[in-house]
């Protein structure tokens, strides 16, 4: 760790700077975990700048690195949207009109979606229409 915490000096701090390899990405981690365990009242205005321009490396490697695959099924997509609005099935099947076992049923694969449910996902979740239709 205290050589982890003494490599950190050296990352340039660049706005040009790009998070190259996972190495990096776990030295500029340890070095964000160094500042915030500071706690807030005991940062100064330069370590604040420095926690926000670490922050950005990692969301921009993070976003490159750990991309998730979009849901190749039907039942998938609503339940990645499901997730994606923090709604309960129950609460996602009143959005869409359909009654809570409709709605357990089709994600669980066991019923097929119909042409009012695959509208209503299209219209309600702004769920790409081709991507109903492929899928259907």
């Amino acid at each position: 760790m205290i050589e982890s915490v003494r490599s950190l000096k050296t990352i340039n701090m660049k706005s040009n700077k790009v998070i190259e390899n996972k190495r990096e990405y776990k030295n500029v981690m340890a070095k964000l975990e160094v500042l915030m365990l500071k706690g807030s009242d005991n940062l100064s205005e330069s370590e604040y700048a420095q926690i926000r321009e670490l922050s950005l490396l990692v969301q921009q490697y993070e976003q490159k690195e750990f991309q998730v695959e979009p849901p190749s099924t039907i039942a998938g997509m609503v339940e990645w949207k499901m997730y994606q609005l923090k709604l309960r099935q129950r609460d996602l099947a009143e959005i869409l009109g359909i009654s809570p076992a409709k709605l357990s049923l089709i994600i669980a694969g066991k019923q097929k979606p119909d042409v009012a449910f695959l509208k209503s996902v299209h219209q309600k979740l702004d769920v790409d229409a081709d991507f109903l239709l492929e899928h259907a």
